[in-house]
């Protein structure tokens, strides 16, 4: 950490992407305040991940369709239940009458995922402070409810997450002045793409189609004859293939939008699109989509679990005082996850967007220049990251009440399955609308590190605040690192 650091010292380094070459432009300050090119071609990348994303989705279409035909109008059409006998139920379902309700909550997330995408882009802080709050109340809501419908064990899931949130919300509240401007500054510079929106639409529309196969496959075990544990597991294994399909998207979205974030803020600090090189859309969508794709597809696996560990880990360890053994253990926990952190961090996406590298270099040189420039510091304070992960959870959990009610009044016996599945569906698409503002978020963060005179250009006003806040972020680490050695 650099805590002995008490200003931010501009990097000497960062780059432009020609808009009429594949190859990369990267801009060097000399000493006299002049600018070089150099020009860096582009390769391809952890490709190994690429292939095995898409063996996995050929190999998961063809058991999906498989899944889903057995039941299809006909119980047990391609023979599948003798492969089971073991586990039969004689269940009698049928793979339509389950997949209406995940088309149902395919709609259901599409529309809040555009309607919070407006409401965002219109009021500002006060969908953020929703998001922030209403959250915690959700959960409680629904906790109440589980254990009114006797669903005892996932009552008490909800309300551990109720009291999980409330507590990070506690421990963060003094935070929440800086992430609620710097979210609005990134709405800024978002709204300022209406191309960039358009592409996050139409990556939407791609996962929908992808969708409809998987809820085919899917309302398909949930209409199988297995038991619920053959089932519980399909599912499972199901879900996690959607969950990286869809961190897969939601990541080459953000490298699109980092690429035209970069761009916005090198060429003059202008948020407007009609100054930036025409083809700069393109080259950014097509880098995201070829050379930096393997990448993305190795940077999704993990990205996301170790962020979310992070932010509670975080959160919990700034409010421990008093009992040292705790504080160890968290000590221990945090300085692990710090060090996974290192090599998975979702600012590895900006430096893929803008130099090409792959995954693990661009994490490892984004956490070594926000620790070498001291702005590791006000990421770490920085919770807009967790904010939209707040908004992306309750649309999730109002897609899986809606088609949970659905569920409990045509099957009861298949509302966990069907209300928790079609949660998953609304948490990706809602994502894929949020991934947009964090795109820029990040963007910010690594400008500001690499030539603070790139946000200074762009809004003066909010260049002051970071640095101020920058500025008071490091103080406060220098005198807790003080009060460690003195009373040690």
């Amino acid at each position: 950490m650099s805590d002995s650091t008490n200003s931010v010292s501009p990097s000497s380094d960062y780059a432009s992407i020609s808009s009429g070459d594949q190859s990369l432009q990267r801009s060097r300050r000399s000493g006299d305040g002049n600018r070089a090119v150099v020009r860096e071609s582009r390769h391809w990348h952890d490709v190994f991940w690429s292939a095995i994303f898409v063996i996995h989705l050929i190999c998961l279409g063809f058991v999906l369709a498989v899944l889903g035909l057995n039941r299809f109008r006909i119980s047990d059409r391609l023979n599948i239940d003798r492969y089971t006998q073991g586990f039969l139920e004689n269940h009698k379902g049928l793979t339509e009458d389950y997949w209406p309700l995940y088309a149902v909550a395919g709609g259901i997330g599409v529309f809040i995922s555009w309607v919070w995408s407006l409401l965002l882009g219109s009021y500002a802080n006060e969908m953020m402070k929703v998001s922030v709050h209403i959250l915690t109340t959700y959960l409680a809501v629904v906790s109440v409810l589980c254990f009114w419908c006797r669903l005892f064990f996932w009552g008490g899931a909800f309300a551990v997450g109720s009291l999980l949130q409330f507590l990070y919300v506690i421990s963060v509240i003094d935070r929440l002045p800086f992430t609620m401007l710097v979210l609005r500054k990134a709405l800024k510079l978002v709204w300022g793409l209406p191309k960039v929106i358009m592409v996050a639409h139409a990556f939407t529309v791609v996962m929908l189609l992808w969708m409809s196969l998987w809820s085919f496959g899917a309302a398909g075990v949930v209409a199988s004859s297995m038991g619920d544990e053959g089932r519980w597991w399909l599912l499972v294994v199901l879900s996690v293939s959607l969950f990286w399909t869809g961190a897969v998207l939601c990541n080459t979205v953000h490298v699109i939008v980092s690429g035209m974030v970069f761009h916005v803020l090198f060429h003059c600090g202008q948020e407007e699109s009609s100054s930036l090189p025409p083809s700069s859309l393109v080259d950014s969508l097509r880098y995201a989509v070829t050379t930096s794709f393997g990448s993305i597809c190795y940077g999704s696996l993990f990205t996301a679990a170790i962020r979310t560990l992070r932010w509670e880990i975080r959160g919990f360890r700034s409010k421990i005082c008093g009992n040292e053994c705790l504080l160890c253990c968290v000590d221990f926990l945090f300085h692990l996850v710090e060090t996974l952190v290192r090599f998975f961090n979702k600012y590895a996406y900006v430096q893929i967007a803008v130099y090409g590298k792959g995954f693990n270099k661009s994490a490892r040189d984004a956490w070594e220049l926000f620790q070498s420039t001291g702005v590791e510091a006000l990421v770490a304070y920085d919770c807009s990251g967790a904010v939209l992960l707040m908004g992306t959870i309750f649309g999730g959990l109002i897609t899986g009440s809606c088609i949970g009610i659905w569920a409990w009044i045509k099957y009861s016996d298949r509302v966990i399955m069907v209300a928790s599945t079609a949660m998953l569906m609304g948490m990706v698409l809602v994502g894929l609308g949020m991934v947009v503002v964090e795109s820029a978020v990040t963007s910010i963060y690594i400008c500001f590190a690499e030539d603070p005179l790139l946000i200074q250009r762009w809004d003066a006003d909010f260049y002051t605040e970071m640095s101020e806040v920058l500025h008071r972020r490091l103080q406060h680490r220098s005198s807790r690192a003080r009060e460690v050695l003195t009373t040690a």
